[in-house]
């Protein structure tokens, strides 16, 4: 079960690029022996019992209170658990982060947490349990039936106020670890800054590989190594992202979204919607906010 989750592409289940677990009343032992990949960014709280979980030539033993921080991509070589074990669960995205941190200085931080190796900080008491609820509420909201543009507001606010709270939990617990950056690292988190100011009017990868003095290949290059993903697929998320949000408030109309961001036609920006979507931007408003 554990594996199965942290080995889940997001897009293969029903979520926005969020899932909170929370697993209780779960008996495993010695659930895989053969290495597998994580497929999304993981942060594991542990809320009893013990578990064994290994990256390379390394394992480490998790107990209660442990928070592990799991990079996308990372092979896990070792999984191995008590029975009766209990855990907090969330695994996100990029894309996800890069569309929902309120604050410039969260999504650094989010990026930093995404691309250094996996590690394991020990809580006290009172941050774990400050830790806990926040996964409690974000999973209660998943979960909840309320209207959906309430509940993403409120998701958007937990998930904030939880990478902060990691954050905060690096510095007072972990500030031994290496805080510097490498020369792809720095050029990736400047193409998610340029991307967050300018993605509206420049939608092409050569702007932003000139801004930040690369050439385009190089830039799609180190953005892939480091997020597994290309430069031209994050431009193209963000504007259909902000597509969505525009589409649901009824003030815009299509043409006027499109003069928005920056399309030459409200035709040209119809064509490409559909190639992302499936949908035309009149056909994704009707259905989703009808």
């Amino acid at each position: 079960m554990i594996r199965q989750l942290l080995n889940t592409e997001l897009k293969s289940i029903e979520n926005d690029g969020i899932q909170v677990d929370h697993l209780k009343y779960f008996k495993i032992k010695n659930e895989v022996a053969v290495p597998f990949i994580i497929s999304n960014f993981s942060v594991l709280l542990l809320k009893s019992g013990k578990m064994t979980i290994g990256f390379s030539n390394d394992a480490m033993v998790i107990r209660r209170k442990d928070l592990i921080l799991i990079p996308v991509n990372s092979i896990c070589t070792t999984l191995e658990a008590t029975h009766n074990i209990q855990l907090y669960l969330i695994r996100t995205s990029f894309d996800f982060a890069f569309n929902n941190c309120y604050e410039k200085e969260l999504a650094d931080a989010f990026s930093f947490l995404m691309m250094k190796s996996e590690h394991n900080i020990k809580l006290k008491e009172q941050d774990f349990k400050v830790l806990s609820l926040i996964y409690k509420l974000m999973h209660v909201l998943q979960t909840g039936n309320e209207k959906p543009d309430i509940i993403n507001q409120l998701r958007r606010i937990c998930f904030n106020l939880f990478i902060y709270e990691l954050k905060i939990i690096h510095s007072k617990y972990a500030p031994e670890i290496n805080l510097d950056f490498s020369r792809r690292e720095i050029i990736v988190i400047q193409f998610l800054t340029v991307l967050a100011i300018h993605f509206k009017k420049q939608h092409h990868v050569q702007f932003y590989a000139g801004a930040l003095f690369v050439t385009p290949g190089h830039l799609n290059k180190m953005v892939k190594e480091i997020t597994g993903r290309s430069a031209k697929t994050f431009i193209i998320e963000a504007l259909i992202n902000i597509s969505k949000t525009l589409l649901a408030d009824s003030s815009y109309t299509v043409a006027k979204i499109a003069d928005e961001l920056e399309f030459s036609s409200a035709e040209n920006f119809g064509v490409f919607f559909k190639r992302h979507t499936g949908l035309m931007p009149t056909e994704f408003r009707s259905k989703k906010y009808k």
